[in-house]
């Protein structure tokens, strides 16, 4: 019996080894962007935003990539975008190709299909410009002038291919599938232009 109680209670010390070595894996393999200073950065950064709520559950899982620097936001918020509006382009590209359109159904798809397209490579650019190396002084703020310009066009393109779908000539539910891709497009192209501002601001004061 004792031998049989030792041998049961060696089993048990095991299974709560093995219980508590999975559960420090399972907290290792836990991102640690739920809470600390890097977190805090990035719900503050969200608050100067348009879209808060947004900001904080898209930039959140990389609060610890990001690590409280105004120039990563910066470059997270433009790869995000740039990867949304990406998909979105083969999206609306897929949609304008499907039989029964209208006439000025597919012609409208197609044009925001351009525009949108124009918004993948203002994009590009941007994040190409925001990786060389700070130059400081007047090239600095040329480097981000060109940003801020291909951001707000890429934006301004967003708008645009809404615009087009706002016309009676657009069936409804096309319609509503478009804007649902290109309006969460829009916004996190707004959110990567605050960012984009914020870092310049902080970087000419420095």
């Amino acid at each position: 019996m004792a031998a049989a109680g030792f041998f049961f209670s060696i089993t048990a010390l095991v299974i709560l080894i093995q219980l508590e070595t999975s559960l420090n894996s399972c907290l290792a393999a836990t991102p640690v962007h739920h809470s600390g200073r890097s977190t805090r950065f990035i719900r503050t950064s969200c608050q100067t935003t348009l879209h808060p709520n947004l900001c904080f559950t898209t930039f959140a899982p990389y609060a610890t990539r990001i690590r409280g620097s105004p120039r990563s936001l910066a470059t997270t918020a433009l790869s995000l975008a740039l990867n949304t509006t990406s998909f979105a382009t083969k999206s609306v590209a897929s949609l304008s190709k499907r039989h029964g359109l209208k006439r000025r159904e597919a012609a409208a798809l197609r044009d925001c299909v351009q525009e949108v397209g124009d918004s993948v490579d203002e994009l590009k650019d941007s994040i190409t410009e925001l990786r060389l190396p700070n130059a400081g002084g007047s090239d600095f703020r040329r480097q981000m002038s060109d940003i801020q310009t291909w951001v707000s066009a890429a934006l301004t393109n967003d708008d645009t291919c809404m615009d087009g779908l706002s016309g009676k000539s657009v069936n409804r539910i096309l319609k509503t599938r478009v804007r649902r891709r290109v309006v969460k497009v829009a916004h996190l192209t707004n959110i990567a232009l605050a960012f984009v501002n914020r870092y310049a601001a902080a970087a000419t004061h420095k």
